[in-house]
C-alpha cells in the first residue's frame, strides 16, 4: 500500500498492483474455470495485491451470467482470504447488473467493480441512480469502473460529486487516461481509494494519489508492476520510473496484434496456456508472437 492509503473510507484498503485477470477458454470457446483460478494463483504467487476477475481483459461483456458468477467462484475457491478479490459485475442495465453483484456477493468476493452503463448514453441522474441501486443491493463495497473510449459514457466531476454521495461506494478505477481529469478527481474525494486503470499511467498514476493501479501487463508479467509498486513505496522513485519505461515498451509489444490478444500471448510464452480469445476477438498469430518475445526477452523479463 501507498503512504497514504489508509486516509481513505475504503473497507479494503485497495492498492498496489490489481491484474484484471484472463478468463481461459477451452478450444471450444467455453470456459475453462479451473484455468482461470490457475491464472488468479499464478499472479498472487509472484506477489500481486489483489485481483479483479471480469474486466476488460476478462473479456466480460462476452460472457453470460452463468459464466461471470462460475469465474468469481473459482477464483474466490484459489485465492479468497490470501487477496482481495474485486470481482466485474457491469452491465448495460441496472437490472443486470444489480443480478450479478448480488451472484458475485453469494460467490464470495470481496468488493465490486462496476463499470458505467454502456453502449446507450447515460446522463448524471442517470448514472447516480444506476449506482445506488447496485449500492443498495449488496454490503459489499464498489468501485466505479471510468472507460469512457469503451463506454461511451464519461463521468464529470459533478456527476463524481453526487456518487461520492452513496453509501457504498469506495473508489474509482480510472481508464480515462485522462491525468487533469483523474488528478482532479482525487484531490477532489480523498474519501475514495483511486487505482489507475492504463498500463501507461501506472508510475503517473501513483504521482498524483492513486494507491495502485490495475495493470493488463500484470497478468502475465507481475513481477515487473510489483517492483515498480514496491520501489515506489520505498520511496525509490527512480526505479519506480524505469520500470514505466520498461512497462511502455513492453505494452506497446503487447498490442503488436489483435486487441487484447497479447496478454495471452504472453502468458504462453511464461508456460501457461489460457487457451483462446473468445470470438469475434482472436490470438496473435506467429509472427506477432514472435514479436512480442523478442521485446519481452530484450527487456529480461522472460
Amino acid at each position: 500500500m501507498s503512504h497514504d492509503a489508509t486516509a481513505n473510507d475504503d473497507p479494503l484498503d485497495l492498492g498496489g498492483v490489481i491484474p484484471p485477470m484472463v478468463t481461459a477458454f477451452d478450444e471450444d470457446e467455453s470456459v475453462d474455470y479451473q484455468t482461470t483460478a490457475d491464472h488468479a494463483r499464478f499472479v498472487v504467487d509472484r506477489g500481486v495485491h489483489g485481483v479483479f476477475p471480469l474486466g476488460t481483459n476478462g473479456e466480460f461483456a462476452l460472457l453470460d451470467g452463468d459464466e461471470q458468477a462460475g469465474v468469481v467462484e473459482a477464483v474466490v475457491d484459489e485465492v479468497g482470504g490470501e487477496v482481495p478479490v474485486i470481482a466485474g459485475v457491469g452491465a448495460p442495465s441496472t437490472y443486470h447488473t444489480v443480478d450479478r453483484a448480488q451472484r458475485a456477493a453469494e460467490a464470495g468476493a470481496d468488493g465490486l467493480v462496476v463499470v458505467t452503463p454502456y453502449y446507450y448514453p447515460v446522463d448524471e441522474t442517470g448514472a447516480v441512480e444506476h449506482y445506488r441501486r447496485v449500492a443498495e443491493a449488496t454490503e459489499l463495497p464498489i468501485y466505479v469502473y471510468h472507460i469512457p473510449s469503451k463506454t461511451g459514457n464519461a463521468l464529470s466531476h459533478a456527476t463524481l460529486d453526487a456518487l461520492a454521495e452513496i453509501d457504498g461506494l469506495a473508489g474509482v478505477k480510472d481508464s480515462s487516461k485522462d491525468v487533469p481529469w483523474l488528478s482532479r478527481a482525487i484531490d477532489d474525494h480523498p474519501e475514495f481509494v483511486f487505482l489507475a486503470g492504463s498500463d501507461s499511467l501506472q508510475f503517473p498514476g501513483r504521482l498524483v494519489g492513486c494507491t495502485g493501479g490495475v495493470s493488463a501487463v500484470a497478468n502475465a508479467l507481475p513481477e515487473l508492476l510489483v517492483d515498480l509498486h514496491e520501489s515506489y513505496t520505498a520511496g525509490d522513485i527512480e526505479h519506480a520510473r524505469e520500470c514505466q519505461s520498461t512497462l511502455y515498451r513492453v505494452r506497446d509489444a503487447f498490442k503488436g496484434g489483435p486487441y487484447l490478444a497479447g496478454v495471452k500471448a504472453a502468458l504462453s510464452l511464461r508456460g501457461f496456456d489460457a487457451g483462446p480469445l473468445r470470438s469475434p476477438l482472436r490470438g496473435m498469430d506467429d509472427e506477432e508472437r514472435s514479436a512480442l518475445e523478442a521485446t519481452i526477452r530484450a527487456e529480461g523479463l522472460l
